[in-house]
């Protein structure tokens, strides 16, 4: 039979288990605010240097830049243009855990704890610099806020420490018995205090950046494109189906992909913006300024890009009518000439703001085609997400060799002295777009009612231009479908197949011919390293 003395020591046996519990949970909080300090206190001075000067946006760009060519690519597929989200959350969490495990290391070691914190300080500074477009001060951010918080933890995990205290005997406690009354009340209000002030931090960082970033919306809303000197044909009648499900012939601006390294799109001062372009075979070196550029011949064409990460029947794909100034008059001014003409660079080396480089072939780009340096998409300034206030758009190679966004250098080179970015990552150095086509509608797995069945989509081989399309069903003969006028050899197509269908479960295909006669190969081939190939199909099951 148990006595109230059992029972007394029991509790008081008890009793140190659960204060150590406590003490390390609150240890881990305690590290989860040091982590938040740092980020939040890493804001606001970033909002001083420059939003990509800040620790996860630095890191993250790191881990992008040192990304296989198949990881990335697996990020693409299946995050699509939420994979930046994905990765910063991944960082996050990441952050969390290491914050954790730091605080219960300060809980008995409280320097070296503190001292931990500072190697999310190194990370981020040297993130921030290493980058392309890193500068010495980027690593400003991460080094005061891993300083601050470091600072932080010490103070908390002091809030932890149980005073050494000696029971009596005649009490019939131990030494660890008599331990484990930490000051509760004074950690809760040292860490709501430190939590208050960070959060405090981080958004003061925030309203500062909002304000700059305000500044240059309003520059670009001020902006008036002028009439183009070369207007856009009119898209011809019968170009757009009218199909329901299928893509429009002009992908709006919010609908268009946005697929690139960066973790922030740049937001650029168009006022403050130059473009150098120098280099190999430039007799005359030139600087451009926004409104020099809006101040020569402007061109207005409706070009479709394409992402090399855009799979078979992929969503990476769209129009527009895009406003600029060719490129190949502003490199003959330059004194430069393409290969075929004696000229000693075959390559251009685009260099965005945040450091992306992209290197395009000279010959393509000044072959005639209308390779522009475009100030406009689809009637107003480029969005942010887009390259504002300038980006490259050539028709008919991927946009990994082509289409720099938030362009400010062009250097004239060779493809034997310089990688690009993506080349550097086992990407070819040229990438022509292959010949491709989709079915947008019936959508994958719908349930159509027997009978007249329009299935349509879009085919696309930029600067060849679509001339047949062709759909089978379970394997069966090939059947033409009708395309719709074509608005240009620069765009893609779309077409129609009115399908008898008949119930039961089929599968759909499609193929596409360009105006060289070269027939889409039915060969699956990854996007790796020059783009995919391959037919796409599409299940359903008719009822």
């Amino acid at each position: 039979m148990r006595t109230d003395r059992d029972v007394s020591q029991q509790q008081g046996a008890s009793a140190p288990r659960r204060s150590r519990w406590a003490r390390a949970a609150f240890a881990a909080l305690s590290g989860l605010i040091a982590g938040f300090t740092a980020l939040c206190v890493a804001e606001l001075v970033a909002a001083a240097v420059r939003p990509e000067a800040g620790p996860v946006t630095a890191v993250g760009g790191a881990v992008i830049d040192r990304t296989p060519p198949a990881v990335k690519d697996f990020a693409v597929r299946n995050f699509g243009t939420d994979d930046k989200l994905v990765l910063q959350l991944g960082i996050l969490v990441l952050l969390a855990v290491f914050a954790m495990a730091v605080g219960v290391l300060a809980l008995r070691h409280r320097w070296t704890g503190a001292a931990a914190v500072l190697v999310f300080g190194v990370v981020g500074a040297v993130s921030a610099v290493g980058r392309p477009e890193g500068r010495p001060g980027d690593a400003l951010p991460s080094v005061v806020g891993a300083l601050v918080a470091a600072g932080v933890l010490y103070l908390l995990a002091g809030r932890l420490r149980v005073p050494k205290t000696v029971p009596s005997p005649a009490a019939g406690g131990t030494d660890g018995g008599a331990q484990g009354a930490f000051d509760r009340r004074g950690f809760v209000i040292a860490a709501t205090a430190a939590a208050a002030a960070s959060a405090g931090a981080g958004l003061l960082g925030r309203q500062l950046q909002a304000s700059r970033l305000a500044g240059v919306s309003a520059s670009r809303g001020d902006i008036t494109l002028p009439a183009p000197a070369s207007a856009a044909p009119p898209i011809p009648a019968g170009a757009d189906l009218g199909i329901r499900g299928l893509s429009s012939f002009t992908t709006p601006n919010k609908d268009f992909y946005r697929v690139d390294t960066a973790l922030v799109a740049p937001r650029v001062d168009a006022d403050a913006w130059r473009l150098r372009i120098h280099g190999k075979g430039v007799a005359r070196p030139v600087t451009l300024s926004f409104q020099d550029l809006l101040g020569r011949e402007l061109v207005e064409r409706d070009i479709t890009l394409t992402c090399v990460s855009n799979q078979v029947g992929g969503p990476y794909v769209g129009t527009a009518r895009w406003i600029g100034v060719r490129l190949a008059d502003l490199l003959r001014e330059a004194g430069v000439k393409p290969p075929s003409k004696g000229g000693s660079a075959d390559q251009i080396v685009a260099r965005s703001v945040e450091g992306m480089t992209i290197g395009t072939p000279v010959e393509e780009v000044m072959d005639g085609r209308d390779a522009l340096l475009a100030v406009g998409m689809n009637g107003e300034p480029l969005p942010f997400d887009h390259g504002f206030p300038v980006r490259m758009v050539v028709p008919g190679l991927y946009g990994y060799v082509s289409a720099c966004k938030w362009i400010q250098d062009i250097e004239l080179t060779t493809f034997d002295a310089y990688d690009a970015y993506w080349v550097e990552r086992e990407w070819s150095r040229e990438a022509p777009v292959k010949t491709q086509s989709r079915i947008d509608t019936p959508r994958p797995f719908a349930a159509p009612g027997a009978g007249t069945v329009p299935v349509a989509g879009v085919a696309w081989a930029q600067h060849r231009g679509i001339a047949r399309v062709e759909v089978r069903v379970d394997s069966g003969e090939w059947h033409t479908a009708r395309l719709a006028a074509e608005a240009g050899h620069d765009t893609w197509r779309q077409w129609v197949w009115e399908w008898p269908a008949t119930t039961g479960h089929h599968t759909l295909e499609v193929r596409a011919t360009d105006r060289t006669g070269a027939t889409q190969t039915d060969k699956r081939v990854g996007t790796v390293p020059d783009g995919a190939t391959g037919w796409h199909s599409v299940v359903v099951d008719v009822t």
